[in-house]
C-alpha cells in the first residue's frame, strides 16, 4: 500500500519536473491511492478550503457486472499532462494554494480509487470549480487508457470526454 505524504514531502518529490510549481503533486502509480489524504496533499495555513473528487471503480456499466478496470498509460505524458492541468487551474483560479492529481495505472479493484485530484485555496468556490474543471480535462487530455473487465469479457474504452487532436498536438490545455 502507498505511504501517505506530507505537503512538505509532496512538493519535494515533485520539484524536480520541469516548470513545476512546487506546491502541486502529481502521481502515477500501480500502488492504491486509499492512504493518500487529500488534507495532507493540499493543505497549507493560508487555505480556507480543501475539495476534492475521488473516482473509484464501480461494480457496473450500462447493465454489465465489472470485475475490475485495467489502466495503461505513456507515463511521461501522462504525468507532463497532470503537470499542465495543475498549471491550467492556476491560470483559471488564480488564488488556488496547492493541486494534486493522482492516478492509478494496472489493475483497480471494485471499490478503489483509479484518480484523486485535491486542490486548495482561501475560499471554497475557487477549489470546488478547480476541481470539477480538472476532472472533466482530465478525461479529456490524459494519455492514460482503461479496459473494462466484465463477467463475460473485457474491452478497451475511451472516454467519451476524449480529445484525439490533444495528442496530435492541435490543442493544448490552458
Amino acid at each position: 500500500m502507498a505511504t501517505p505524504v506530507s505537503s512538505a514531502a509532496a512538493a519535494a518529490a515533485n520539484a524536480g519536473a520541469a516548470g513545476a510549481n512546487t506546491s502541486d503533486f502529481v502521481l502515477l502509480t500501480a500502488a492504491p491511492l486509499e492512504s493518500y489524504n487529500p488534507s495532507e496533499l493540499v493543505g497549507c495555513p493560508e487555505a480556507g478550503a480543501i475539495s476534492s473528487f475521488v473516482g473509484t471503480t464501480r461494480n457496473t456499466f450500462q447493465g454489465k457486472q465489472v470485475v475490475q478496470l485495467e489502466y495503461e498509460a505513456y507515463d511521461a505524458m501522462a504525468v507532463k499532462q497532470m503537470h499542465q492541468l495543475c498549471a491550467g487551474i492556476r491560470s483559471r483560479w488564480p488564488g488556488v494554494s496547492k493541486c494534486a492529481i493522482l492516478h492509478r495505472t494496472g489493475v483497480v479493484g471494485i471499490g478503489e480509487a483509479s484518480v484523486l485530484i485535491a486542490v486548495s485555496s482561501p475560499h471554497r468556490r475557487e477549489s470546488l470549480e478547480a476541481v470539477a474543471w480538472c476532472i472533466d480535462e482530465l478525461k479529456r487530455v490524459l494519455c492514460v487508457w482503461k479496459k473494462e473487465h466484465y463477467a463475460d469479457g473485457s474491452v478497451w474504452k475511451q472516454n467519451a470526454e476524449f480529445d484525439a487532436a490533444t495528442l496530435a498536438g492541435q490543442q493544448q490545455t490552458q
